[in-house]
């Protein structure tokens, strides 16, 4: 059983097909939030990934998005927010606000959450993963970092498979992983995507630049 796992996609939909054309077969997906935020292609990044029928848990950018409250997010955050609000339609906002906090798959084998297991919101950055995140479950899968990372303990797997729309490890490639449930292994992958292209709709889009130019730095 492979799994192709994504998180923070942020509506960067030639970094998503950039990386959905790098992966290798797989069994399914998994999605660990934030589809929308920051970027200029929200509904489309929406319809992508339920087109794949990835199984995904809401982040924070998402619940902005379907709820149309403010978190105190900082300028960029807060105006692709608003794109998002403004572009996607109301089935694709009403999917947004389906999304769960957390979700158990493949015979509970597998958790998903966006931030932590008792916190949606917080950051669970690579020097923070332990055997005590993990419950029940054989793997738990985090995002909101941007940071990809695993830790593979007697007791399981914790992992990140990074960002695929807006890195922050300083590595630019957009990131996911492919997890082997059989093996209980975890394969971090990167992909080089056309940055200059995200760069110019962001410009197009009327979004703020930086949202665009910090993908040449990946952070």
């Amino acid at each position: 059983m492979r799994l192709a796992v994504v998180s923070d996609i942020h509506a960067n939909l030639v970094a998503f097909e950039a990386v959905l054309s790098d992966m290798p077969p797989v069994d399914g997906y998994l999605c660990a939030g934030d589809v929308v935020g920051y970027g200029p292609w929200p509904a489309e990044c929406v319809d992508r990934v339920r087109e794949l029928g990835a199984p995904t848990v809401m982040g924070n950018h998402d619940r902005a998005v379907a709820t149309e409250t403010g978190f105190g997010f900082n300028s960029m955050a807060d105006a692709g927010v608003r794109y998002a609000s403004e572009h996607c339609s109301a089935g694709q906002i009403e999917w947004l606000r389906s999304l769960p906090d957390d979700r158990v798959e493949h015979d509970g084998r597998v958790k998903v959450v966006h931030g932590h297991p008792d916190d949606p919101d917080r950051y669970t950055y690579p020097g923070l993963f332990k055997p005590a995140l993990l419950d029940q479950e054989d793997v738990l899968i985090m995002g909101h970092t941007h940071v990809q990372a695993h830790e593979v303990f007697d007791e399981g797997i914790v992992m990140n498979p990074g960002s695929v729309g807006q890195p922050r490890d300083e590595d630019p490639r957009a990131a996911y992983s492919i997890l082997d449930l059989d093996a209980m292994t975890v394969d971090e992958r990167r992909v080089e995507y056309d940055i200059d292209a995200v760069v110019e709709a962001v410009d197009e889009a009327d979004l703020p630049a930086k949202i665009g130019k910090r993908l040449r730095k990946g952070r």
